[in-house]
């Protein structure tokens, strides 16, 4: 095994929630939609379809054909799915992409969901006209999916219409995937915690503020997101090692998150905000680290 694949990567090429902002107030922490990208075991995890899916559609390109890549969705609200018909590696012979996603609350599978999205009237080009091999699979919340080396469990979020969050495990490694999610006002969410326990980065909804969320004429509660306060509660009660703050307001500016990450690393050090191309490299456990 190189070095390379001797490592749990995690990149990010989209971490804005319901709908793309691009504009001089966001390029900082960028404007696309939640993609994050996970490499492990020589696997290629991507974790949702926003519009950071695109960037990262580009960028494959120029990797070598054919490709393999396994796609979880948390739910099919737009701002998940809408990067999905502009994946270009998904209209090229000979790629494979594996996608998984829960039973709606309606029945609906995740490859009825792809398909309907894709016809007219919302889209010109059917689903169809995708030339690689498209392989989807149901999952059932609360099993765990084994891809080679790499294991994937999965718990029930708090959002309308439901959601999904993961948790990816590799070589005594988990990173814990939790969007979209409401927290409780009395309580943590058990599924929050299950998959946040003790992971070695937890990247976690925290579209608010608690100031926005509880608002008396704007309030936030119903919506199906938290607030970094709650975020940082998760973080500390499930004793993570690495916090990232996810899912950006899109009217969260940058200087904006600025303020939110240094309030977030003064009451959790280990805690940083998602930003677009960041990449984040974890190393196991049984490996010793270059000094």
């Amino acid at each position: 095994m190189s070095e390379q694949q001797s490592r749990f990567k995690v990149k990010f090429w989209g971490v804005r929630g319901s709908i793309p902002c691009p504009g001089a107030e966001t390029v900082r922490y960028g404007g696309n939609t939640p993609c994050v990208e996970m490499q492990a075991g020589g696997q290629r995890l991507i974790f949702d379809g926003g519009t950071g899916l695109r960037v990262l559609g580009q960028s494959l390109l120029s990797q070598k054909m054919p490709l393999e890549a396994h796609i979880f969705f948390t739910h099919t609200h737009w701002d998940h799915i809408q990067g999905f018909p502009f994946f270009t590696p998904a209209f090229i012979g000979g790629n494979c992409f594996h996608i998984y996603g829960a039973i709606a609350p309606n029945g609906a599978t995740i490859k009825q969901r792809h398909h309907d999205q894709m016809l007219h009237p919302n889209f010109p080009v059917p689903i169809q006209v995708m030339q690689s091999e498209l392989c989807f699979h149901d999952v059932t919340i609360g099993e765990t999916i084994k891809i080679g080396e790499v294991a994937i469990a999965s718990a029930k979020l708090n959002h309308p219409g439901e959601a999904v969050g993961y948790r990816v495990m590799w070589e005594g490694l988990a990173v814990a995937y939790v969007t979209d999610t409401e927290h409780f006002p009395d309580h943590l969410d058990p599924n929050v915690l299950l998959l946040a326990d003790h992971a070695d980065l937890l990247i976690i909804d925290a579209c608010y503020t608690d100031e926005e969320y509880n608002h008396p004429k704007t309030s936030k509660v119903g919506w199906g997101h938290s607030t970094w306060q709650e975020a940082v509660k998760v973080a500390e009660a499930a004793h993570v090692k690495q916090l990232i703050i996810f899912h950006h307001d899109p009217l969260h500016t940058d200087d904006f998150l600025d303020s939110i990450g240094a309030q977030v690393q003064a009451v959790f050090p280990q805690g940083a905000l998602a930003q677009e191309g960041k990449t984040i490299e974890l190393i196991p456990p049984t490996q010793p680290e270059k000094i």
